[in-house]
């Protein structure tokens, strides 16, 4: 990149040294060396093989003791159900503990304050499925042992660095493709890269939300559907003219 840089640069600086400060100002003064930026967004296409389910369990009572125990009991039956699918204990892990007093003020029935009717403890965690073909069966099964709050549902690839080479090719390709166009288009040729840059990676792939019930159907629909990588760049070269 550097030796390119240096190429586009070489006249301009061959000028600064054969005048003086200021010289180069007057109207007879060259132009710096003409560039050209452009900037693009690569794709790949790829099926999610791969999946992320948060799943939790809400109980109520009326003390918080009682309403943590219960959501202990129940919770511990769902990820006993969740391993018995062949889930690896490191596939699960506790993403959101919480245990909250419900209240309510009805000054008309004589309330002088809110005043605690109960407790709710939720208890959600998140797996990590590596076959998308049992995110159904896990649904069913930790639903049938307690989950109430089946909170998203998330497909991905388990080889994003090489979905995002193919994606960062395919911007660079469209980037040049851009520039030795706008190149011709200006009566010159595209010279050499002086400088390329990449952005961050988006994953625009299927990523259904989902609230659920324990009255869910037995068996519970999933299609996983195509999904996309984009990566961006920008790039700047040397824009070669004919003098006149």
């Amino acid at each position: 990149m550097y030796r390119s840089l240096i190429a586009c640069t070489v006249f301009a600086v061959s000028l600064a040294a054969q005048h003086p400060a200021g010289a180069m100002a007057g109207p007879g003064a060259m132009r710096p060396p003409s560039v050209i930026s452009t900037s693009a967004t690569g794709e790949a296409r790829y099926i999610p093989d791969r999946a992320t389910i948060s799943m939790g369990v809400q109980t109520r009572a009326l003390t918080a003791a009682r309403a943590s125990a219960d959501n202990a009991v129940k919770q511990r039956a769902v990820i006993d159900a969740i391993r018995a699918q062949g889930i690896a204990a490191e596939q699960i892990s506790t993403v959101n503990y919480s245990l909250n007093a419900e209240q309510v003020y009805n000054p008309q029935a004589g309330d002088k304050g809110p005043r605690i009717t109960g407790y709710v403890a939720t208890n959600t965690v998140r797996v990590e499925v590596k076959k998308v073909e049992q995110v159904g069966a896990l649904i069913d099964a930790a639903i049938a042992k307690g989950a109430n709050d089946i909170s998203s549902l998330d497909f991905h690839s388990s080889s994003p660095d090489s979905l995002r080479r193919v994606a960062l090719a395919d911007a660079y390709k469209q980037a040049l493709a851009d520039a030795t166009v706008l190149a011709q288009a200006a009566g010159g040729s595209l010279g050499e890269l002086m400088e390329l840059t990449t952005g961050g990676s988006s994953d625009a792939g299927p990523q259904p939300m989902y609230r659920m019930s324990a009255s869910a159907a037995k068996s519970t629909p999933v299609s996983v559907g195509e999904a996309t990588l984009n990566v961006g760049v920008s790039a700047r070269w040397c824009l070669n003219t004919v003098a006149k």
